[in-house]
């Protein structure tokens, strides 16, 4: 499709959000957005890139700023690996590289947290390199208006709708191009229900004259989600409680939680004499928190009274300090509703 790159430029100058990142190529409010935006909405994840931004003006703000303090800001959004590996590399740029990005695609690959798709972001807004990004927002565009059936879980889709990507790009304005069908893709060409009577590519896409719309993009891999038990210890002795920081290798990773007990499954009675412990005062009703793998059923325990033996990883605080700690959205949300 010769004029494709033309129909979606032309579109997204007419119906563009105005977003802050779409007025600067400093890379380091670009690499920040990219990272915020992964897997969030944009709803919810302007006002932390506000908040980060306001607090971390440059990059050598955002490195010497501690692990808690960046998780603490982050707090609500998830996925909290995306963080860590924030400020790691944060650190990587302002101390080994003197706040230097690099500047082109393959040397942006080599950071801590940057894939394919936001070393192609970076490279292009800000670089202007001739690079395609294809996220989900590309990929739903690509397959329908090519009807394009090849799974784009797949090592052979992912190669072919790179490619595809790369050869539809504007060369003089590659920025432009991205932003563009990443736009059209999260606003036009949307997931269920795309409005295709008032889309510009609607004579030109193969999907829309063939009616496989809803059919396209095929996915072949299902996510098996996992489901885990937490129930959750709230203690409170004259205003104090306790928290615990999560260190193994799992979700939250040294994020703080009430001291947690976990159960194979919902039914089993736990035996509080067992832990030194007086039975709870109250019992929330189950909480389902869902992951993208797995689904959380948690319930909170209310203790007035403190265990004959607190655990040696459990830190005593007051409790009306607890927001400065970086918690799971899980439990922030509980605290806002009890």
């Amino acid at each position: 499709m010769t004029d494709f790159d033309l129909l979606i430029t032309d579109w997204y100058r007419q119906n563009k959000r105005d977003l802050p990142w779409r007025h600067t190529n400093d890379p380091y409010k670009i690499w920040l957005s990219e990272i915020i935006m992964q897997q969030t909405r944009v709803e919810q994840g302007l006002s932390y890139y506000l908040k980060f931004i306001n607090t971390y003006p440059s990059v050598f703000d955002l490195a010497n700023a501690s692990e808690q303090e960046v998780l603490n800001l982050w707090q609500g959004l998830g996925y909290y690996s995306r963080a860590r590996n924030l400020h790691f590399t944060a650190k990587f740029i302002a101390f080994e590289r003197e706040g230097e990005f690099p500047t082109n695609f393959n040397d942006l690959l080599h950071l801590k947290g940057i894939g394919n798709y936001s070393a192609a972001a970076i490279a292009s807004f800000c670089f202007k390199e001739p690079v395609a990004v294809v996220d989900g927002n590309v990929y739903r565009v690509l397959s329908r208006v090519f009807d394009i059936a090849i799974p784009i879980d797949s090592t052979e889709g992912k190669k072919y709708f790179f490619e595809l990507a790369q050869n539809l790009i504007n060369k003089k304005e590659p920025d432009v191009f991205n932003q563009a069908i990443m736009e059209f893709g999260a606003l036009q060409c949307t997931p269920s229900n795309p409005n295709c009577s008032i889309c510009p590519l609607s004579v030109k896409c193969l999907s829309f004259a063939a009616d496989t719309i809803n059919l396209r993009p095929v996915k072949t891999k299902k996510v098996k989600v996992s489901k885990r038990y937490f129930h959750f210890m709230m203690f409170n002795i004259d205003g104090n409680t306790y928290l615990e920081q999560r260190n193994s290798k799992d979700i939250w990773l040294n994020l703080y939680q009430f001291p947690l007990i976990e159960t194979i499954d919902n039914n089993e009675t736990i035996n509080w004499e067992k832990y030194s412990i007086s039975p709870p005062v109250k019992v929330s009703s189950e909480i389902k928190h869902i992951l993208s793998h797995q689904n959380i059923h948690a319930k909170f325990y209310h203790f007035s009274s403190a265990p004959l033996t607190a655990e040696p990883n459990w830190l005593k605080i007051k409790f009306a300090d607890i927001q400065d700690y970086p918690l799971p959205r899980l439990i922030d949300r509980y605290l806002d509703n009890d």
